[in-house]
């Protein structure tokens, strides 16, 4: 019960207002029995209730979080807060008149902000609550986290101006449908039939309004607004599962999430089944007939497709035999492939066209930040650093999060020439920035 004694039921004895400590009776009730101290020491009895029951003793007046602190004044602290509001400790002491500015803020902070087992308690119900969802269909989650973009930057033009903090878009869809209401006004000197007019003009709104809520239900259903996320996971699947899920995306509308999930996935499960008939297919017709022999198979065939690339890489070297620069940058990059790194020479073109001179990073902003390779790197690719500094930062945050990175979702991250994302997706690879997946 809170502090104001008119707020406690009487006694039922004496009917006199309650103040504690007082006595509740444990075996009488709902509701409950309560006794004041001088009607409980006389033995008060009434109908059922008997002076030998068993009985509670009610008071706030013991620790709870802190020894220094009652649980009476715990609540009052929370009252207070919820009062005065968080911050404003000067006021919340006055309210509490027994503690000081200093004494409140530092108990809130320490038992009611900072208290691990507060955090641990919260941290068990978010993961129960998500292992309700393991075991659906659908490949992602709704946009709760979505991320927070600077305003008119690239990721905010993806998000069609989405603000996370208002969770409301910059520009609505159909953005002026309130201009038909502006003039709008009800008088009573209306006809009946301009009136209406102006009422079937609200009930049209109201669409519009109802469609503009449709939307962004679908949108956040779907989870569409961390877009970059939704291409990612969206990489998980075969190239023509991927093409049938960007045909299929305008009918996500019709379904709900689960239901379009489960239609993808079972497209994806019907492709890999396909493959795998096919496969059994072409094993029939070599006439095998176990896996053992299969393996044989695929192996011989891995080896002929060798022959195949090492003929084609012959046709190369007498292509640019004729040329010793280009020969030897040929050999170069097929040292690299040999080694098992990603080459980083180009191979060079026969039209005869010049390469671009590398970048000269004087004066551009951002050049300090740089090492002597990444200051290679970018007079190479022809980069400027402000800009190699965003995309390795946005690739090392993705590798983080996801535990590895492929080139695939780098060039989904980084939307540039799809040769400058290779190079520099190989560079961080190779100076250990990040790991492939």
């Amino acid at each position: 019960f809170p502090d104001d004694p008119f707020d406690k039921p009487p006694c039922r004895g004496c009917s006199s207002y309650l103040t504690e400590p007082y006595v509740k009776c444990a075996e009488c009730g709902p509701p409950p029995f309560l006794l004041c101290l001088q009607c409980f020491t006389r033995g008060f009895e009434y109908k059922k209730h008997q002076s030998d029951h068993t009985y509670e003793i009610m008071t706030s007046d013991f620790p709870v979080l802190d020894p220094n602190w009652t649980a009476q004044e715990e609540m009052s602290l929370l009252e207070a807060v919820m009062d005065c509001g968080f911050g404003n400790w000067q006021d919340v002491a006055n309210q509490m008149c027994t503690k000081s500015k200093e004494e409140c803020e530092k108990h809130y902070m320490k038992h009611f902000i900072n208290n691990p087992l507060f955090a641990s308690t919260l941290l068990n119900l978010k993961q129960a609550e998500e292992a309700q969802h393991n075991e659906t269909a659908i490949p992602f989650h709704s946009a709760d986290d979505p991320p927070r973009p600077t305003f008119d930057s690239l990721l905010s033009r993806d998000m069609a101006g989405y603000m996370p903090a208002r969770a409301d878009f910059v520009e609505e869809f159909d953005n002026y449908a309130e201009w038909d209401l502006r003039d709008i006004d009800f008088v009573e000197d209306d006809s009946d039939i301009l009136h209406a007019l102006k009422i079937a003009v609200v009930d049209i709104y109201h669409s519009r309004l109802k469609e503009r809520q449709r939307r962004k239900k679908i949108i956040r259903d779907h989870g569409l607004i961390n877009l970059r996320k939704f291409q990612i996971l969206e990489r998980r699947y075969p190239k023509e599962v991927q093409d049938l899920y960007e045909t299929m995306r305008r009918f996500a509308r019709i379904l709900g999430p689960v239901e379009h999930d489960k239609f993808i996935e079972s497209h994806a499960l019907e492709f890999e089944l396909r493959r795998e008939i096919k496969r059994l297919q072409e094993y029939r017709a070599a006439g095998i007939t176990n896996f053992c022999s299969a393996r044989t198979y695929d192996h011989l065939k891995k080896s002929r497709d060798e022959e195949r690339l090492k003929r084609t890489m012959l046709s190369e070297v007498l292509q640019y035999i004729q040329d010793s620069s280009a020969c030897q940058q040929w050999l170069s990059r097929q040292a690299d492939i040999d080694s098992g790194l990603t080459p980083t020479v180009p191979v060079p073109s026969t039209t005869g066209r010049r390469s671009a001179p590398p970048l000269n990073l004087t004066g551009l902003p951002g050049t300090e930040k740089l090492n002597e390779k990444e200051k290679e790197l970018c007079q190479m690719v022809r980069l400027v650093p402000g800009a190699y500094l965003e995309y390795k930062a946005a690739l090392v945050n993705e590798c983080n999060k996801q535990g590895g990175l492929r080139l695939a979702q780098a060039r989904a991250l980084i939307k540039i020439d799809v040769n400058k994302t290779r190079k520099i997706y190989d560079f961080l690879i190779r100076e250990g920035y990040i790991t492939k997946a």
